[in-house]
């Protein structure tokens, strides 16, 4: 008996399965961080989430599709576990790596808006040297020396 065949359809459902509900946490969860975002502009948060989602699935079930290949036809149960193991752990490491891309990318976006809508810095009102005021509010002041 070739169970490869058994193996690749255990594969299929585990794999489509994980990347579905995975699909779908994602894109809940991560709609929140993108309203977050796009602060003003709800439409293109939900926009972006949905390109993002579409993006995920594309990339992700095409590779699931692509290790599907097996190396080596295997005959025994114990062979095609072995291979189904490989093949889903591969699969998961691939998932988390594209999870923690994403994220450092939309964390970065969301610091660089958030970095332009802040207030101009204050200037400064005082300056210190030695731990005694040496300028306050543009007038030049002598510091105060203990003799």
């Amino acid at each position: 008996m070739n169970y490869l065949i058994l193996g690749y359809a255990v594969y299929l459902v585990v794999a489509i399965g994980l990347i579905v509900w995975l699909g779908r946490t994602l894109s809940a969860n991560g709609e929140v961080f993108l309203r977050d975002v796009f602060d003003d502009q709800p439409d293109l948060a939900r926009a972006v989430n949905q390109l993002l989602t579409v993006g995920f699935y594309l990339l992700c079930l095409g590779y699931a599709f692509l290790t599907m290949q097996g190396e080596t036809l295997y005959q025994t149960p114990i062979g095609t576990a072995e291979l189904l193991a490989a093949k889903l752990g591969m699969l998961m490491l691939t998932l988390g790596g594209v999870h923690l891309f994403n994220v450092f990318v939309l964390s970065r976006w969301r610091q660089h808006i958030r970095m332009r809508t802040m207030a101009p810095p204050v200037v400064p009102q005082m300056w210190m040297e030695d731990g005694h005021e040496i300028q306050h509010r543009g007038h030049a002041e002598e510091p105060a020396h203990a003799t």
